[in-house]
């Protein structure tokens, strides 16, 4: 009896230390996620070294870690300054009114007289829908430009976590195959288990990180780079615009290529316009199409509807990082179902009805007879 009570008492009371451990490292959660993140995507590299120079684990860490420096940290530095200041400027345009956004709508519609017709037949008002639109695009300008304000406000915290980051990223990438030893061992959810939810986290975290946004990094250069060319304003604005919409599935960077080129032709800028609409169509969204099995794979991809819902559900909770997080969590939500039907349910009961057929189909009485085969 007493030793049952001694047991119990000590897991309440590491429950309440690793609680109070979790809330003091609460601050650091971002800096602590992206050093797991970084370790898990330049492991392979570090391996590389290690295997040639098996005697200097500490000079190969650190190499990796120079590596992700200049390949990642700086230029994502570069272009975040410029892209807070292009905004900057270009609220403070619209604010001054040297830019007039109402006159840039009323000139589409006016290029475009069909669109206000069909607007009507839809029951909505064209007027009405440009007010909320202009109030939309005014409201984010004006939230941009805030956090813009308050990020250089903030630069001396940033760069404390961003050093945190690297300092525990050198660590992780050392010692990582330890690390996850330890924690399999200290989980109490079974050695298997643990290792198919460690192996679905770095899956995953590689898939979206290394994959989705190297594919929407391209796809917002490529489209920054269209609107260089063609000497449209704020190219590289745009351009970062673009990267992060095209980490939406069934968004797209075509929500701002398509829309541009349409401004294009209402000016009477065909030729611009026509070719801004061809690249968008035949390099822009194609690269989606090309690189993505090629850096994700087919059989790490989640379905579109869960990527999307949870690309935004994770921006909203944890802002930037959300777009790697917010999969990642859906991705986990999965694996531990996966595990749970495999190992809790009936093995003899398929997890899912054969695609032509419904559960439904017994409720109405009317199964689906298979189809032939040939």
């Amino acid at each position: 009896m007493q030793e049952k009570l001694e047991r119990r008492s000590f897991i309440f009371t590491l429950l309440l230390v690793t609680i109070a451990f979790v809330l003091l490292l609460q601050p650091f959660f971002t800096a602590i996620f992206w050093a797991c993140a970084v370790a898990l995507i330049f492991h392979p590299f570090y391996r590389y070294l290690l295997n040639r120079f098996p005697k200097w684990p500490n000079l190969t860490a650190l190499l990796t870690l120079l590596l992700c420096l200049i390949v990642v940290v700086i230029p994502v530095l570069l272009v975040a300054s410029s892209f807070i200041s292009e905004v900057a400027n270009l609220y403070q345009k619209v604010q001054s009114g040297e830019i007039n956004l109402g006159a840039k709508v009323e000139q589409v519609r006016a290029a475009f007289p069909g669109v206000n017709a069909a607007l009507e037949r839809f029951g909505m008002d064209f007027e009405g829908l440009k007010q909320r639109l202009l109030g939309g695009l005014m409201t984010a300008g004006s939230l941009i430009a805030k956090n813009a304000l308050a990020l250089g406000q903030n630069t001396l915290n940033f760069f404390v976590s961003l050093g945190l980051m690297m300092y525990l990223t050198f660590f992780l990438i050392r010692d990582g195959n330890s690390l996850v030893a330890l924690l399999i061992r200290a989980l109490p959810l079974g050695d298997e288990r643990e290792k198919l939810l460690l192996a679905k986290f770095a899956e995953v975290t590689r898939a979206t990180i290394k994959g989705n946004l190297v594919v929407a990094v391209t796809q917002g250069t490529l489209g920054g780079l269209i609107f260089w060319v063609l000497g449209l304003p704020a190219p590289l604005l745009w351009g970062v615009v673009m990267t992060v919409l095209s980490l939406l599935p069934a968004v797209g960077a075509a929500i701002i290529w398509f829309p541009a080129a349409l401004y294009l032709y209402s000016t009477g800028e065909s030729v611009k316009a026509t070719i801004l609409m061809l690249y968008g169509v035949l390099v822009i969204s194609l690269v989606d199409n090309i690189l993505r099995p090629i850096l994700v794979g087919r059989d790490t991809k989640l379905p579109d509807y869960i990527v999307l819902f949870s690309t935004v559900g994770g921006l909203i909770m944890f802002g930037i990082s959300g777009f790697a997080i917010g999969p990642l969590l859906a991705a986990l939500f999965m694996a531990f179902w996966e595990i749970f039907m495999r190992e809790f349910i009936r093995r003899d009961e398929p997890l899912l009805p054969p695609r032509d057929e419904s559960p439904l189909d017994e409720v109405r009485g009317d199964r689906l007879a298979p189809p032939p085969h040939d």
